[in-house]
C-alpha cells in the first residue's frame, strides 16, 4: 500500500506551467529519487508534497488523509542543514517537537533517544560549528525525522560534502532508512547517486514525469555496486531517458 500518493498535481505561477498532470506515489520504506535538468519542477513538486504550496489542481494524500497544500505532515530538509548557530545540538534537533507542544525538557528527552542511532551520540551539548559537514548533515536528518510522520523530502542533502564524506553519507542513510522505517523521496542531479540510492527513479522533464526506473537490486547495496556493469547499465538506461 502506497504511504504517499500524488495524483494530477498542476502548477502554474502566472504563464509558467511548472507542473503538469504529476502523478507519484511511495511505498512504506521506500526510496524514491527525482531526476532531472534544473528547471524540470522537481523543488516545487516539493513544495506541493509538503504542502507549502497548494496545487491548481491535484490531490495529495498521506496514509490514506487529503494533506493538499496542509504544511506539517511531511518534513523538508533542504540542500543546506541550517541548524541554528546559536542553539546547542540537542535544542536545534528537538526544535519540531518544542513546535509540536512538547516542553524544553521533554523535547530533549524525546530527542536524547535517537542520537546514538543517527551516530552523534556526544554531541547533544556542543554548538553546530563544532561539528564536521558530515556531523551537521547527521543531526539536520535526525531534526528532519522527528518533524515527520514517516516520510521525508530530502532536497540533494549530500551535494555540499566531499566526495568520501558524501559517499558515508549515502552509505550511512541507507541503513538508518530501513532501521528506523523511513519513506524517502529524494531530490538529485547525481545520476550516479540516483542509482546508487534509489528503488525508483522518477524521470522529472518539463514539469511531468516522463519515464519512471526500478532499480532491481535490494538493500543493502553490495559494497562494489557501483563498478559493476549492472550499475552502468542503469547509468546508461537513465542518462538515454533524460531530455
Amino acid at each position: 500500500m502506497s504511504i504517499l500518493t500524488a495524483e494530477k498535481l498542476n502548477k502554474s505561477f502566472g504563464d509558467n506551467h511548472v507542473l503538469r498532470d504529476v502523478s507519484l506515489f511511495l511505498e512504506d520504506g521506500e526510496f524514491v529519487s527525482l531526476l532531472g535538468v534544473s528547471g524540470g519542477g522537481k523543488t516545487t513538486l516539493f513544495n506541493v508534497l509538503s504542502g507549502l504550496y497548494t496545487p491548481d489542481s491535484g490531490k495529495v494524500t498521506l496514509g490514506g488523509k487529503d494533506i493538499t497544500g496542509k504544511p506539517g505532515s511531511i518534513s523538508y530538509m533542504l540542500q543546506k542543514d541550517l541548524l541554528l548557530p546559536f542553539k546547542r545540538v540537542i535544542d536545534n534537533v528537538a526544535l519540531p517537537l518544542v513546535i509540536k507542544g512538547m516542553t524544553k525538557k521533554e523535547a530533549r528527552a524525546e530527542a536524547e533517544k535517537h542520537f546514538g542511532v543517527f551516530g552523534i551520540d556526544g554531541t547533544q551539548m556542543l554548538y553546530p560549528y563544532a561539528l564536521s559537514g558530515g556531523m551537521k548533515q547527521r543531526a539536520a536528518l535526525l531534526r528532519t525525522y522527528l518533524a515527520s510522520d514517516g516520510v521525508v523530502l530530502l532536497d540533494e542533502p549530500f551535494s555540499a560534502l566531499d566526495a568520501i564524506t558524501r559517499s558515508k553519507m549515502q552509505e550511512w542513510y541507507l541503513g538508518i532508512m530501513d532501521e528506523i522505517r523511513l519513506s524517502t523521496v529524494f531530490i538529485t542531479h547525481d545520476i550516479d547517486e540516483a542509482v546508487l540510492l534509489s528503488d525508483r527513479i522518477c524521470i522529472l522533464s518539463e514539469g511531468t514525469i516522463t519515464d519512471e526506473i526500478v532499480i532491481d537490486c535490494p538493500r543493502p547495496r553490495p559494497k562494489d555496486f557501483g563498478l559493476t556493469e549492472e550499475f552502468l547499465e542503469y547509468k546508461r538506461k537513465v542518462k538515454s531517458l533524460i531530455k
